[in-house]
Formats: C-alpha cells, sequence, structure tokens
C-alpha cells in the first residue's frame, strides 16, 4: 500500500511538472507572438510616416521641378504608400517601394542643387531620415524577438507545445539595401 501511495505521489508530481512547462512555454510563446506583432505595427507605423516624409519632399521639390515631384507622389499614392503592412513580406515591399521613390527623387534633387540648398528641403530630410532610423530600429526589435520566437518554435521541448498550440516560425525581415549603399566603402578608402 505505502508502495502504491508512493508510485502514485510520483505520477501526480510529473503530471504537475509536465503541465507547469506547458503552462510556462505557452505563455512565454503567446508573449513572443504579441511583441512580434507588436513590433510590426511599430514598423508600420513608421513606414506611414516615412511616406509622408518622402511626399513632403516631393512637395518641397515640386517649386522646382513640378512634374518629376508629381510624379513620385502619384507613384506612391497609387502603389499604396499607406497600405496596410503588418507581415514581414509586406513590410519588405512598402520598404523596397520606398527605396524606389527615394531613388528618383534624389535624381531629380541632383539637378536642382539650389534645391539641395533649400532650408525647407533640408528640413524634410532631416525628417525623412529620422523615420529611416526609427524603422531600422524598429527592424531590429523584430528580427531579435522573432529569432527568440523562433528558437522556442524549433527547440525540444518546446516545440511540441508550440505544435500543439499551432505556434509558426516567423520571417525575417531582410536588410533594407537603399540604407547599405549610404555607407562608405572602406576597402576602396584604404586602398588610397
Amino acid at each position: 500500500m505505502a508502495i502504491l501511495g508512493m508510485t502514485l505521489g510520483i505520477i501526480v508530481a510529473l503530471a504537475l511538472i509536465v503541465v507547469g512547462y506547458f503552462i510556462s512555454t505557452q505563455r512565454t510563446l503567446v508573449n513572443l507572438d504579441e511583441l512580434c506583432k507588436n513590433a510590426l505595427s511599430q514598423i508600420e507605423v513608421q513606414l506611414n510616416s516615412r511616406f509622408d516624409a518622402v511626399i513632403a519632399l516631393a512637395k518641397t521639390a515640386a517649386q522646382y521641378a513640378a512634374h518629376e515631384s508629381e510624379t513620385i507622389i502619384q507613384t506612391v499614392q497609387a502603389r499604396g504608400g499607406n497600405a496596410p503592412a503588418n507581415t514581414p513580406a509586406a513590410i519588405n515591399q512598402q520598404a523596397d517601394l520606398l527605396g524606389q521613390m527615394m531613388g528618383r527623387l534624389n535624381v531629380v534633387v541632383e539637378q536642382y542643387p539650389e534645391l539641395k540648398a533649400s532650408d525647407l528641403y533640408i528640413k524634410a530630410q532631416e525628417g525623412q531620415r529620422e523615420y529611416e532610423e526609427k524603422v531600422r530600429i524598429s527592424r531590429m526589435v523584430y528580427n531579435d524577438t522573432a529569432t527568440k520566437m523562433n528558437r522556442m518554435v524549433r527547440q525540444w521541448p518546446s516545440s511540441f507545445v508550440a505544435q500543439m498550440l499551432h505556434f509558426d516560425v516567423k520571417d525575417y525581415l531582410k536588410v533594407d539595401n537603399e540604407q547599405k549603399k549610404e555607407y562608405p566603402n572602406l576597402d576602396e578608402a584604404f586602398k588610397k
């Protein structure tokens, strides 16, 4: 009888440990999932602000090159400049669109040196850079959180709980190639 009681006690203790682990892992997965959603939401807000800043830059440039600026504004609006970007794929697509628009705007600005020197343009460009930095930081937060989530989803034994509760691996945000191009090429600098 004592052995039966002891065995039953061990089984109950193990069951409590398993249930406790399951609950703890579920709470961690939900927390990480919500952090990923929050980070994506923050990026979406910043992207919308960046689109507004691009339009402000284009309107400033319109004083010098009306046709080119209007084309940029219409392109941003036609391609969904403020469309929802609540998935990594949509955010990557919006970032690519922003990069294209900034490239076109920079071509216009290069043609008008007096525009580059304009205080209004300089302030609008500073605002654009500020939004770019916020998006960069938000991307890092999302990718860090997605890494933690993906570890939980893929590593044993939490992978069993994740699979049972239908938690999936999160996609990463890609590197913004436009921002990478702004950095100086140090290989070339050291060759001189």
